[in-house]
């Protein structure tokens, strides 16, 4: 069979920085092929190069057995050629038809108007999306706007679908209903690229998975024919498996929250008279099923919302109404969910985004006078000691950081000095085994030296795994608290009991 989309030998560099390095990739019509690797092995920069955001440094590439030459995006959806991006690529204040017909381009407002109406209710019926078209997609949840990025490329007539990690934010449920859809698309003879470090998703859903280990393609395989370890081995060079680490014994609390009531930003109270305690040298675990006051604790305690009742100790000192900067002056960091958004100015340099809490604090002088060399400095002092890879220099945008770089900057910036305690939100969210892995041990480390850490995740595994003691939130309060090692099913009946 002639594969749909081929990458022969293709090669990219940034600023001297070699990203891709003879890299062959096929997918077949029918097919879902996974494409597997760490955080920055180069798999979304081959992508790119298939759907034209990259011009390739060498190689070639074939659509459907015929070479081509992708000189962009636009040239790449003639081509049948859709990408869903990480990072989604919608007008917030638009809405789901606005924003398709402006990727679409060149027709009469009014009437394009209708006639992309039309066809993305077309699209959805047949691929069981339902939209809705009116709202701005700013309101709507993470799943319904990639279910509009979907749309967008079917929309176009794309037949070969890149997805790049598109479960990265969504629940299990959402996830497993969106990889559905892909398999019956493929069914219809679409072929599907699904870019992961998932393994069981690979295992689970793909037909067939290549594998990329900085820059290089190191394999493909059927998926069937492989275990779990092996496939490991093969993204990682070695199998890397991660262990209960308790901490030493919690202190004195350093964090104590009493009755917290708030609401989402649509009025919806979220937040129930939520109260918890953390110590110091504790990681304290909150579990609990997505959309149960999670987010609003987080931004709680950020400072970033205000609660409407209920009070904040840090310490003993109240610290309910203090801003995000007094906060953090007393030695409150936090590790957002939503890094991009939340943690990092993309468009800014990797030493603007590392140096800024540090000007803040007059550690390299201050808003008026920063002191460039102690910046530099400082930024590769940290980009070393925590392992940040892909920065060529401290001058490079952080928006061309991979997933678990970026996420090992912000905690390089976090942890710059040692914090009293942290707000961790879905850490290891996006990341790869190695990226998770370290991000765990930057927790324990800022446990072992005394400070409280609050985890807040979605992924059970993840808070059994890492948690000295677990509460269980629902409905906007902690309804059950558990010492590690605890039992995961009565954390589970506790999960679902007060859902």
């Amino acid at each position: 069979m002639v594969p749909a989309l081929e990458l022969l030998g293709v090669s990219k560099t940034f600023d001297g920085f070699q990203a891709l390095t003879g890299a062959d990739f096929a997918v077949l019509p029918g097919e879902v092929h996974a494409l597997l690797g760490e955080n920055g092995a180069g798999k979304s920069t081959l992508m790119n190069v298939a759907a034209g955001l990259y011009r390739p440094d060498g190689g070639r590439i074939r659509v459907r057995g015929a070479e081509v030459e992708i000189a962009g995006p636009v040239a790449a959806r003639r081509l049948g050629i859709g990408m869903v991006h990480q990072h989604y690529k919608l007008v917030k204040a638009f809405n789901a038809v606005e924003n398709i017909l402006l990727a679409r381009g060149g027709r009469r407002y009014g009437r394009g108007l209708a006639e992309v109406e039309a066809a993305i209710r077309a699209q959805g019926e047949a691929v069981g999306f339902s939209v809705d078209l009116t709202r701005p997609v700013g309101s709507l949840s993470v799943a319904e706007q990639q279910r509009i990025e979907i749309l967008k490329v079917l929309v176009e007539g794309a037949r070969i679908l890149i997805l790049d990690e598109p479960t990265a934010v969504l629940t299990d449920r959402e996830a497993e209903g969106l990889l559905a859809t892909m398999r019956a698309l493929a069914g219809k003879g679409a072929a599907v690229v699904l870019v992961t470090h998932k393994l069981g998703e690979v295992m689970r859903h793909a037909d067939r998975v290549t594998v990329m280990r900085g820059g290089r393609v190191v394999g493909s395989a059927d998926p069937a024919g492989l275990s779990a370890a092996s496939l490991t081995e093969m993204v990682v060079g070695a199998t890397t498996r991660q262990e209960r680490r308790p901490g030493a014994g919690a202190g004195a609390p350093v964090l104590d929250i009493a009755g917290l009531v708030g609401t989402r930003a649509d009025g919806l109270r979220t937040l129930n008279g939520a109260s918890l305690t953390v110590r110091r040298g504790e990681i304290y675990g909150i579990a609990g099923v997505g959309g149960n006051g999670q987010t609003e604790l987080a931004e709680v305690l950020m400072g970033v919302r205000r609660p409407q009742a209920g009070r904040i100790l840090l310490d003993g000192d109240d610290i309910t109404a203090a801003p995000p900067r007094l906060r953090r002056a007393r030695g409150l960091v936090a590790i957002p969910a939503d890094r991009q958004t939340y943690a990092l100015a993309g468009e800014l340099s990797v030493a603007d985004n590392y140096a800024v809490s540090g000007i803040g604090s007059g550690r390299f002088g201050g808003w008026l006078r920063v002191d460039r060399a102690a910046v530099r400095a400082g930024t590769l002092a940290a980009l070393a000691a925590f392992d940040v890879r892909g920065a060529r220099s401290p001058r490079q945008k952080a928006s061309l950081l991979s997933g678990g770089n970026a996420q090992k900057l912000v905690i390089a910036r976090e942890f710059a000095q040692a914090p009293r305690f942290v707000v961790a939100h879905s850490p290891a969210r996006g990341l790869d085994v190695r990226a998770a892995l370290d991000v765990h041990h930057r927790l324990r480390e800022a446990r072992d030296a005394g400070a409280g850490v609050l985890l807040i995740s979605e992924d059970l595994d993840e808070v059994m795994l890492v948690a000295d003691r677990i509460g269980v939130m629902s409905r906007g309060a902690i309804v059950g608290e558990f010492t590690a090692p605890a039992d995961r099913q009565a954390i589970g009946a506790a999960m679902v009991h007060h859902a």
